[in-house]
């Protein structure tokens, strides 16, 4: 404008007005509209009846939602209820499964009514038979002192507290305490695992119930109701290093002193003695989708032990590498250990896990499954929740220690088309170290992808190199504590709230109480508050486009002159009262009902590609901003007769008639709200004419005259746009068109 007035005079103060004229092109409202925008969707999400119980954490990005192109899974708790049954024991020789359990109850219930009737009632004499088989491990034990000492094992070998329920009043409470103990109706257990929780509910199922516990002692009742007592001497709990927990119990009634410990079978094949059934036992169990626990012990003698404590307490006290040492004195002890038994426990899936799966799947989303377990154990999930198809290629990645075995196995994956990849967390680290670009290539291209034996951190590592590599959305969802690293490593992270605690939701962006919920809170509020977001967004910008290009045209055919051609309240009013409630209403809108979203997942494919909101669709609302503000502009200056005033009055309600048009051309589904808004803002604008006698001559705003050359401006400015709109429709209609019809 400065250029085209021939810098004439004093040009740099033409230059300053000139700026601050446009200024109007600039979107100052935007971010206020969107904010509020976003707390609109949050709102509409917490108050959705099909997913009750959602929390919005996190009010800035429920667009996030609609572009995520990965999505990241834990296991346990997520995908499945972490509601824990025991289904297998397996004691080398022979294994029970849920339908012969009562033949555990009966030799258990058999092997300690021997033992009493042998004792006479006296628990001191039922010693010397246990005592003879522990301490001779190479005399072939019978398959009832094996199911004995199993399901022993199994009772102690916990961080299980059994708890009991107040009743009347707290002095009461003392004296009844005896009879309460043992009350099976009034009794629950409290664990930090649900796995623990199972195992001790499989034994109370079979005949030996854990009565009581607390930091010293515990209590078992046998089948016959005699109470066993033992004393707990050290506990050592389970870490995601060591994989394995353990226990060092003495029997009162004995004074046997026994060592006993279970975990992961990749921590305990290294301690247990030598056998030729645990490794394939496992992968047995584990191709049935359960979760395994390897349960063995070690007797201690007296000295023994106290050479044990006196080391452990020692390597406590330590100074430097308290940590090391401790775990090098507990290590001392477990080995050559007695292997007694395999346990199976099932952790079933949850609630529509497979129909949710299906539906993210075939709305563009690629599924990775990052968890702990075992290879065998989550290959057996992911194909039971149809997160791999059981007719698809799966290509198992080989273990790998050295950068060679990782090249190899990275060109025969590559020679693979369209399978799904399983790939443990070990040889992840390998292929991250020495192949991160080649890996994330190929995986990327995979429809489904499986990490097993996968630690918090490299979760977190998986979603960064996602990020990094493809560019494209990431979502995390998870129950846990061990995912809150992984959740927030990605854009948009979603907690369930679970068994383990509120640590994955508290530190989501969105909390859901079930994993089918976030079918919903994808492909019907993500897809919404996206194109929502997309067209309430490049309006705003037209909004401020079209009275700059009005500004231009004035400023141009009045010789550049750097005059404002409205002010006052009329800018003000512009940007709120006549303009505010109707673009704000494009909140509410929604091109097809959420039954046809989830329906047809496929929808949401399209917002991937970015399409709603890209430089093409602001270049389009860039040239209908300057078309419509020449129009308005330009018919107003023609049109109008002897006094500049007509030209204000004329070109300004043709500019706010116009953008109540063009909402109503913009929206793809009628809510009564935004006809309210609509009918409300030019209720006000009507109404606030007669107190504008600055700006408006109130005779002629009465006259035909104003009506026809108002509604001629706005027929032209408005009138194309639809007959475009209408033949694109016809010739090109969107992918929704088709549904919403």
């Amino acid at each position: 404008m400065v250029t085209l007035q021939g810098f004439s005079g004093p040009w740099y103060r033409s230059l300053f007005r000139f700026l601050l004229l446009f200024s109007y092109i600039i979107p100052i409202s935007l971010r206020v509209n969107l904010d509020m925008g976003k707390a609109a969707y949050g709102w509409m999400i917490m108050k959705d009846e099909n997913i009750p119980g959602t929390v919005v954490r996190t009010s800035t990005i429920p667009e996030e939602l609609g572009r995520l192109v990965y999505l990241l899974t834990d296991k346990t708790g997520t995908l499945t209820r972490n509601e824990m049954v025991f289904k297998r024991l397996h004691l080398g020789t022979v294994s029970y499964g849920t339908d012969t359990m009562d033949e555990i109850q009966n030799q258990l219930m058999n092997s300690y009514s021997q033992v009493q009737s042998q004792g006479g009632g006296n628990n001191a004499s039922s010693t010397p038979p246990r005592k003879a088989q522990s301490s001779a491990p190479k005399v072939r034990k019978s398959v009832s002192s094996r199911v004995h000492e199993a399901v022993k094992a199994v009772a102690l070998c916990h961080n299980v507290t059994p708890v009991y329920e107040a009743r009347g009043a707290a002095g009461e409470t003392e004296f009844a305490e005896a009879d309460q103990d043992f009350s099976d109706d009034n009794r629950t257990y409290q664990a930090s695992s649900p796995d623990e929780v199972a195992l001790v509910q499989w034994t109370e199922s079979v005949g030996l119930t854990l009565v009581n516990r607390d930091l010293t002692s515990m209590q078992l009742r046998t089948p016959s109701g005699q109470i066993l007592t033992y004393c707990i001497l050290q506990t050592f709990p389970f870490t995601s290093e060591s994989k394995r927990m353990g226990v060092i119990v003495r029997d009162e009634s004995t004074a046997e002193i026994t060592f006993y410990m279970k975990g992961a079978d990749v921590a305990m094949s290294t301690v247990v003695q030598y056998n030729d059934w645990l490794e394939e036992e496992c992968g047995n169990m584990a191709r049935e989708g359960l979760r395994t626990l390897v349960v063995a012990k070690r007797a201690l003698t007296e000295e023994q032990y106290q050479d044990f404590e006196n080391r452990y307490n020692q390597a406590k006290l330590s100074v430097h590498d308290r940590t090391l040492k401790v775990a090098a004195v507990v290590e001392s002890l477990e080995r050559e250990m007695e292997l007694l038994c395999l346990t199976g426990v099932e952790d079933q899936l949850q609630a529509d896990v497979r129909p949710t799966l299906e539906m993210l799947r075939n709305a563009g989303l690629k599924i990775w499954m990052l968890t702990g377990d075992k290879l065998e154990t989550a290959t057996c999930i992911a194909k039971s929740s149809h997160l791999v198809s059981r007719t698809q290629d799966t290509h198992v990645f080989r273990p790998v220690t050295s950068r060679g075995e990782a090249h190899l196995e990275l060109n025969a994956f590559r020679r693979k088309h369209d399978c799904a990849l399983v790939i443990s967390g070990d040889s992840l680290e390998v292929c991250l170290k020495y192949y991160e670009r080649e890996f994330a290539e190929l995986a990327c291209q995979c429809p489904a992808v499986v990490c097993c034996r996968c630690a918090p951190t490299q979760k977190a590592r998986i979603v960064k190199l996602l990020r990094q590599h493809t560019g494209r959305r990431t979502c995390a969802v998870g129950d846990g504590g061990n995912d809150v690293s992984m959740i927030q490593a990605a854009d948009c992270g979603i907690g369930i709230e679970g068994k383990e605690g509120r640590q994955a939701s508290l530190a989501a962006d969105f909390s859901v109480p079930q994993f089918r919920h976030t079918g919903r809170l994808l492909t019907v509020h993500g897809r919404s508050s996206y194109k929502r977001s997309a067209a309430l967004s490049q309006f705003v910008m037209h909004r401020g486009l079209i009275i700059s290009t009005m500004q231009a045209v004035f400023s141009s055919v009045f010789y550049f002159a750097s005059v404002p051609l409205y002010q006052g309240f009329l800018m003000v009013g512009y940007a709120t009262v006549y303009t505010m409630f109707p673009v704000f209403s494009l909140v509410l809108d929604q091109d097809v009902k959420p039954e046809m979203a989830m329906l047809y997942p496929e929808l949401y494919k399209d917002l991937t590609k970015g399409r709603s909101l890209s430089c093409k669709t602001f270049l389009v609302w860039v040239l209908i901003s300057i078309y419509q503000g020449g129009i308005l502009m330009s018919g107003a200056l023609v049109l109008f007769e002897s006094e500049f005033v007509h030209v204000v009055a004329i070109s300004f309600t043709a500019l706010v008639l116009t953008e109540l048009l063009m909402v109503a051309l913009t929206v793809r589904t009628w809510h009564w709200l935004m006809a309210v808004a609509e009918l409300l803002s030019l209720g006000c604008y009507v109404a606030s004419l007669a107190f504008l006698n600055k700006y408006f001559d109130v005779a002629f705003i009465t006259t035909v005259t104003f009506v026809w050359k108002v509604s001629a401006i706005t027929v032209v400015s408005c009138l194309p746009l639809y007959v475009l709109k209408y033949l694109k429709r016809k010739l090109s209609p969107p992918s929704y068109s088709k549904l919403s019809s």
